[in-house]
């Protein structure tokens, strides 16, 4: 069933669905995010057509792709980061709280979710957090205002770590960078055990973090696709809803149910 231009009729749908659902997990892309002004990657104006992405193992070989790396990204920081979490976020992190939703797994960097009030256990992050660093050698934590710091002062040349002289990355997946273990480990667990799955403002066209919701239709789970654009996954899914994620889900935000 698809749903376009009938937001109320959406909505309680969606709640018939959670209704009925024991373990419900939602699985959140860029669009979950772009109404606190956090561009997607993909569409047009994207972060992606503005600067080509950098590959893993560029980043690793090349001081020059390192110290670009840092540059994107202290840009990126200065423009963003005033953003706040939006009606999504909090629908999510009031749902996790009553206990509707068993987890949110999700391919989004920019640390919403945990600003939102979904706490470390909860929270699945394929792809990484962009709100600090690690040492890609020794795995030592760095904060973004010691890199930043550093970056300044020597005019613009990415710091390495002070304990093992390792290359310093934000806390992100990119491009040929393996997926982290855990994290999908954990998200697979959620998956599978899950009855009913609800993407939102996810393209679904990167995998391996897109085949979550093919596994938790083939173990008998419902599936429902929040998302303005079509995707190639609406044929299979019990749900389909094309239209503003926060508005949405704002009435789950402030939904006693």
């Amino acid at each position: 069933m698809i749903y376009e231009g009938d937001l109320k009729g959406a909505q309680q749908r969606l709640r018939e669905l959670l209704d009925g659902s024991a373990r419900a997990v939602a699985f959140t892309g860029a669009g979950i995010s772009t109404e606190c002004g956090i561009p997607d990657f993909r569409s047009p104006g994207g972060l992606w057509t503005q600067n080509k992405p950098i590959p893993f193992d560029v980043f690793v070989a090349h001081k020059a792709a390192r110290n670009e790396a840092w540059r994107r990204k202290f840009a990126m920081e200065e423009a963003f980061a005033g953003a706040r979490p939006g009606r999504g976020h909090r629908a999510l992190a009031r749902l996790l709280g009553r206990g509707r939703l068993a987890g949110v797994i999700t391919q989004n960097i920019d640390g919403l979710h945990q600003a939102s009030g979904v706490p470390d256990d909860a929270l699945v992050e394929l792809h990484g957090n962009g709100t600090y660093a690690t040492c890609l050698d020794c795995g030592t934590r760095y904060e973004l205002a010691w890199v930043k710091a550093r970056f300044d002062a020597t005019g613009g040349v990415a710091p390495d770590c002070p304990a093992c002289d390792g290359p310093v990355k934000a806390a992100t997946i990119s491009f040929g960078q393996a997926m982290p273990e855990r994290e999908m480990a954990r998200a697979d667990a959620l998956t599978k055990a899950s009855d009913l799955f609800i993407v939102i403002g996810s393209s679904l066209v990167v995998f391996p973090a897109a085949g979550f919701p093919l596994k938790a239709r083939q173990k008998g789970a419902r599936l429902v696709i929040l998302n303005r654009e079509p995707t190639e996954f609406d044929d299979m899914a019990d749900l389909v809803v094309r239209d503003e994620i926060g508005a949405v889900l704002a009435a789950f935000a402030d939904d006693g149910r």
